[in-house]
């Protein structure tokens, strides 16, 4: 007896945690993602787009202070045919570019600059600016020597300086740019390390998701082979239980009713001869015999209608022979019989079964189809007993094959003898039912 089965938990609840789980990490992940990209963004914009700025701008510097050099060379080459105070245009000029350079620079500077370094920049540049105004204006007073000297003494000098102050801070906007390229390289070190860690703790909630539900798909489909197997031996059972009531029933009805009915006919046939044949008691026992025989026949045609009991005796192929036949008379319905093949023996129980199924689908025509014509068709094959049963009448709708309670038993009958049955339409409309059972068909107890 197969053990009963256990209801077991619902995986819902466990799927539903890891779906959540694995949709919360998504989000979590994305919105990490989406942060470091924002700060990558603003570290590549402001960080190092001014840092770029800013050396543009010392670039710019560096250019006019190497200008204010190569006017110094000028006005220190004696070929030249102007005097130094021509060049104090020049240097306006370069002044002026000048000063707009360095605050442009001091507004976009992220280098962090020391208290000397401004200093030292701010003082050597007044101080290099108060000497050019010497310079002018010792040369606009005639003294051309006294100025050249000015200006190998204390202008070029600290015009070297300036350059070198200027190259010092590209030095150090260089350096930080290396810097910010550290920083960026070290987000997406960072990203990408976040990158595999994400990936293998998804994957990991997915395998084990995933191992969870193959689990608990074997556990339903395990519980479910066991209900199978429950109802199979519950419909073998049920159907063992009314094929033994309706055999003994057709056996209390032939032989025992039988015999009473063939006991009262034969004393009214001899009550009926000792009566005068003037009487009218006669009359009366000859109608009384009649009637008596006639629920005889009744009672014979019930009880093989409930189990024949030629299909124990002769086999399925005579019991066929006989049935068929009898649905003609008694329904209408002309049946057309084709038999194909070698014959071979059936078992008692698979006999039973086929002849159960060959039954309710006569039935089914007889009360569903409207058809007025049938077709019974066996064929005897090298391993397997095939039955058509055909007609062209109303059908069925798909609903009724799973749910009709007679269509139910002829697939549980199939079953019990490892055939299988099917349910068609055949191209003229209607029904057939075909049925395949093997040659060695299991044999059944009941």
């Amino acid at each position: 007896m197969p053990r009963p089965v256990q209801p077991q938990r619902s995986p819902t609840a466990a799927l539903l945690l890891g779906l959540i789980l694995t949709l919360a990490a998504v989000v979590a992940y994305s919105s990490y993602i989406i942060w470091q990209i924002k700060g990558l963004r603003q570290l590549q914009s402001d960080l190092a787009g001014r840092n770029r700025k800013d050396s543009l701008q010392l670039l710019r510097v560096q250019n006019d202070l190497n200008s204010l050099a190569l006017a110094m060379r000028d006005m220190l080459d004696a070929d030249e045919p102007y005097p130094l105070s021509a060049w104090a245009t020049q240097f306006q000029r370069i002044r002026a570019d000048l000063d707009d350079a360095l605050r442009r620079e001091e507004q976009v500077a992220l280098v962090e600059r020391s208290p000397e370094q401004r200093e030292f920049l701010r003082s050597s540049l007044a101080q290099f600016w108060d000497a050019a105004d010497r310079t002018f204006a010792l040369a606009q007073n005639g003294k051309q020597d006294e100025a050249r000297a000015e200006i190998r003494v204390s202008l070029q000098a600290r015009q070297a300086a300036l350059s070198t102050a200027v190259a010092r801070l590209l030095v150090q906007n260089n350096e930080y740019e290396e810097q910010v390229a550290a920083r960026t390289a070290g987000i997406y070190d960072r990203v990408q390390r976040q990158v595999y860690v994400f990936l293998a703790a998804t994957l990991t909630v997915i395998v084990l998701t995933s191992l969870y539900l193959i689990h608990s798909n074997r556990r339903l489909f395990a519980q479910l082979a066991a209900l199978s197997e429950q109802r199979s031996d519950l419909a073998q059972k049920l159907i063992a239980t009314q094929e033994s009531t309706l055999r003994y029933i057709s056996r209390e009805l032939h032989d025992e009713f039988g015999q009473v009915l063939t006991a009262v006919g034969s004393m009214l046939g001899r009550a009926e001869k000792h009566t005068p044949a003037d009487s009218p008691l006669r009359a009366d026992l000859r109608e009384v015999r009649e009637i008596a025989q006639n629920t005889l026949n009744t009672v014979r045609s019930l009880s093989q209608a409930l189990h024949p009991v030629m299909l124990d005796e002769a086999g399925l192929e005579a019991t066929l022979d006989w049935y068929l036949p009898t649905v003609e008379r008694q329904t209408g319905i002309a049946v057309s019989y084709e038999k194909s093949g070698d014959a071979f023996p059936l078992s008692g129980a698979t006999a039973v079964h086929v002849y159960r199924i060959v039954q309710e689908a006569l039935n089914n025509v007889t009360r569903h189809s409207g058809s007025k014509q049938a077709w019974v068709r066996m064929r005897f094959l090298p391993h397997s007993l095939d039955v058509e049963i055909e007609d062209h009448g109303a059908g069925f709708a798909p609903s009724q094959v799973r749910q009709g309670i007679g269509l139910v038993a002829m697939r549980e009958r199939a079953q019990l003898v490892n055939g299988s049955i099917e349910f068609l339409h055949p191209a003229n409309r209607g029904t057939l039912v075909r049925l395949r059972v093997p040659k060695e068909a299991p044999e059944l107890n009941g």
